[in-house]
């Protein structure tokens, strides 16, 4: 049964801090390569994802350099990159955006990434309080925005000073690429209604979700805009509910009680309200993990940001994804290990329940078989079978 909803968007995700196909250990894990990077963008062009999300941070490959790498190799899929207001002068950023907007071919989506780890934004020489981080994301994307959209910009404030800021040449969408951002604290919604386009969240069960997206456009009405919302999460689907979640087991088979806790204690540190709600849904304990129907939050014992999936057959998968697209969601940004086989696994097995956006994306797979199934030695071709289904 297809959704009823309004369309949706698919990214999937590349794995520039490392892929494997287990969690919290080196066991079964693989070296990312340009070319395995690459094989991963090809793939998600290839199987129709709306585009791909690159994560940012000091465990992982520039994303600026890698979307600039791969994007070439690829002909339709987006590149969703952070700029970091406080690490980069907006002028520049705007310039880097504009540039690999034209390069792509209008390609680039942006995700604005304030920074939740005191520790790691000390090592990049932000030594600013939670609320006062926004306050510069806002002064940051207020100079950024105008620059892209063709203004002179001239600024004295407490956190940036421009003279005369412009840019020659523009990005090719106008009026700029779309602005992704995610922050649950007051400060973040504060911001992101004001100054962005698309409202992310992290994968909480649907009535955290729905609340959070109800008081988000809430505000958002209240200053005259509207915004859209997107989610990030994981996903384990098997053509068996017993599948999947054995599949899910075994992902963290190897992680240890002193993995999750050492894990538990990084994110412990973290003053993102985000995060802090992650770690909230499981308290770093295995014995109650589905913490919603068909969601997991498994992952998130080892893993920072995004850490619930959901886990179950392709038409279970698609009825949580319906669900949360009844609540206003309507981008879903993806992953799975490893990913570049589960890019085609979650594609081959969810995608034709939903109704996607761009649906036009794919590209046929043409299969050569003979007529008992098997994969053809000669010149022999198969007539074309019309499903009955």
């Amino acid at each position: 049964m297809v959704s009823a909803q309004p369309n949706a968007n698919i990214l999937w995700f590349l794995p520039t801090h490392g892929d494997g196909r287990y969690l919290g250990t080196t066991t079964g894990g693989r070296e990312v390569s340009f070319n395995y990077l690459r094989q991963i963008a090809q793939a998600a062009d290839q199987l129709g994802y709306f585009g791909v999300l690159l994560p940012t941070g000091r465990s992982c490959e520039d994303s600026w350099v890698v979307a600039s790498a791969v994007a070439p190799w690829t002909e339709r899929l987006r590149y969703l990159v952070a700029v970091r207001p406080g690490l980069q002068s907006p002028s520049v950023a705007a310039r880097m955006t504009a540039t690999l907007d034209r390069v792509s071919n209008g390609r680039l989506l942006i995700n604005v990434v304030t920074g939740g780890d005191p520790i790691e934004n000390k090592g990049d020489g932000i030594f600013l309080p939670h609320d006062e981080r926004y306050a510069v994301t806002r002064a940051f994307l207020n100079v950024y925005s105008d620059l892209l959209t063709g203004k002179t910009v001239n600024v004295d404030g407490k956190h940036i000073r421009i003279e005369e800021g412009r840019l020659l040449f523009q990005p090719m969408q106008s009026p700029r690429p779309p602005l992704y951002f995610g922050g649950s604290s007051d400060a973040g919604i504060d911001v992101a209604v004001d100054t962005v386009d698309k409202y992310l969240t992290w994968g909480e069960p649907p009535a955290q979700v729905a609340e959070k997206v109800s008081r988000v456009r809430a505000v958002a009405a209240s200053r005259g805009r509207k915004l859209s919302f997107g989610i990030r999460l994981h996903v384990i689907v098997r053509e068996t509910n017993t599948e999947a979640w054995k599949a899910a087991d075994e992902l963290i088979q190897h992680v240890s009680d002193e993995t999750v806790a050492s894990a538990q204690k990084i994110f412990a540190r973290m003053d993102s309200v985000g995060q802090q709600r992650m770690a909230q849904l499981h308290g770093g304990h295995r014995d109650k993990l589905e913490i919603s129907p068909n969601l997991w939050a498994g992952v998130g014992l080892v893993r920072g940001g995004a850490g619930t999936a959901l886990v179950g057959d392709p038409e279970t998968v698609a009825a949580r994804i319906r669900e949360y697209q009844d609540i206003g969601i309507d981008t879903f940004i993806m992953s799975g290990y490893p990913h570049l086989e589960e890019a085609y696994r979650f594609a081959e097995l969810v995608f034709p329940l939903l109704s996607l956006d761009k649906a036009t994306n794919v590209t046929p797979i043409r299969v050569n078989t003979g007529p008992f199934g098997e994969t053809i030695g000669n010149e022999y071709r198969p007539q074309k079978q019309v499903s009955q289904s």
